[in-house]
């Protein structure tokens, strides 16, 4: 299981190839990167508290394992200035089963958007606002919760 908060760019084929590599019991890997939209915007700044982010997304994998049978966890966020079209975040999970990665990759996402302290400021024509955290994003998570969606 690992995380990276990170300003470098990554290559999701290599990151994708590493969640199996060597590891004959896995049977199913579960992918997902974000991308920065450049509908309205022309740059997005991310910015996060370094130690409590790395340890939040730490925890959040860890309830991931607990929930699923999961054989291995990569998470990648980046931070800094992003422009349109590039990489923000990469998770990536694989599992004896094609469920259990596709559930546990899907978890990991809708927590980090709500549970992961980031702050995300755009610009754009108008100038650069901070963006709060969207409710369709608060209503994906609590689906993972005891009584949920």
């Amino acid at each position: 299981m690992s995380v990276s908060v990170q300003k470098a760019d990554f290559d999701v084929g290599a990151e994708i190839a590493a969640l199996s590599a060597g590891d004959d019991g896995a049977g199913a890997v579960a992918s997902f990167v974000g991308l920065v939209r450049g509908a309205g915007i022309d740059a997005m700044t991310l910015e996060h508290y370094q130690g409590m982010t790395e340890k939040s997304l730490a925890e959040i994998v860890a309830e991931a394992c607990h929930r699923w049978n999961l054989r291995r966890v990569r998470v990648i966020h980046r931070v800094g200035r992003l422009l349109p079209g590039e990489r923000i975040v990469f998770v990536g999970v694989s599992s004896s089963h094609r469920r259990d990665a596709f559930a546990a990759c899907e978890f990991v996402m809708d927590y980090l958007k709500t549970r992961a302290p980031f702050w995300k400021k755009e610009e754009g024509a108008a100038g650069a606002k901070w963006v709060d955290a969207r409710e369709s994003d608060d209503a994906a998570a609590s689906r993972w919760e005891p009584g949920g969606g």
